[in-house]
């Protein structure tokens, strides 16, 4: 087994290339449907079992966010992208420590590479592949935009950008408006490395640890892991709620 800086290509369907990140982010995705089809189809007015998990899970997340928007109506209508994205991120950094849970370190199909037989695992975190966290980097940014053209118009929104050439004092207004502008391509670059750095290192560290000593002396490095999973979703769906509540705000 080798360490790669890219996902590794599992097979090919349907002329789409179908890598061990594209595999895992897509049984997170059914994952996270197919739970909440089920708690939807039983939910209880006296919540019990897994229900109260959930609900558990969904009343802090939605507090947090109310700590942030101080409003009622924008809480209402962040909440729901804010959530999937923390739940969504958290599962997908954690699904990739399950090769330190496995007896061997990992599991997949021995392909050649450079005449050397190599083992390609299954499992690699969505996190830990540079095109998902770029991909997810723009949803959010987009999904910010919008959220600010629908709160102030396009004519205000656009305002924070584009600074009428006979408005006082014109030079100052240019210079925030750029400025504005780089900053919405940083918060993408920012994302989308941010996320993937920790993920990424977490899991060659692992890997690492798991071919020198393969029981007990990973297990500290695992505990670290899940912790850094669980604030890296917490951060990104932080930084995307925070990026939502500014693009509401006027100029």
């Amino acid at each position: 087994m080798e360490i790669s800086l890219v996902p590794e290509l599992i097979t090919n369907f349907a002329g789409f290339p179908i890598t061990n990140s594209v595999l895992m982010t897509a049984i997170v995705s059914i994952l996270i449907i197919g739970i909440s089809f089920i708690v939807n189809k039983k939910l209880n007015s006296v919540p019990k079992g897994f229900q109260n998990i959930f609900e558990y899970i969904v009343e802090a997340v939605l507090n947090l966010v109310d700590s942030v928007t101080g409003n009622k109506d924008q809480t209402k209508k962040f909440f729901p992208f804010v959530a999937t994205i923390f739940i969504f991120v958290i599962i997908s950094n954690w699904i990739g420590l399950i090769p330190a849970l496995i007896p061997g370190g990992s599991i997949g199909v021995y392909q050649i590479h450079h005449g050397e037989e190599i083992l390609i695992p299954f499992v690699r975190s969505g996190s830990a592949d540079l095109n998902m966290t770029l991909a997810l980097a723009l949803v959010a940014v987009i999904v910010a935009q919008f959220m600010g053209i629908t709160a102030l118009g396009i004519k205000k929104y656009m305002g924070k950008f584009l600074i009428n050439p006979f408005k006082k004092p014109f030079v100052i207004g240019t210079f925030v408006g750029i400025l504005e502008i780089i900053s919405e391509f940083a918060k993408v670059i920012s994302f989308s490395f941010r996320l993937f750095g920790n993920i990424f290192a977490g899991e060659v560290l692992l890997t690492v640890m798991l071919m020198l000593v393969p029981y007990f002396l990973p297990l500290p490095f695992l505990f670290l892991e899940i912790f850094v999973g669980f604030i890296q979703a917490l951060v990104f769906a932080m930084l995307t709620l925070v990026f939502m509540k500014m693009a509401t705000e006027a100029h």
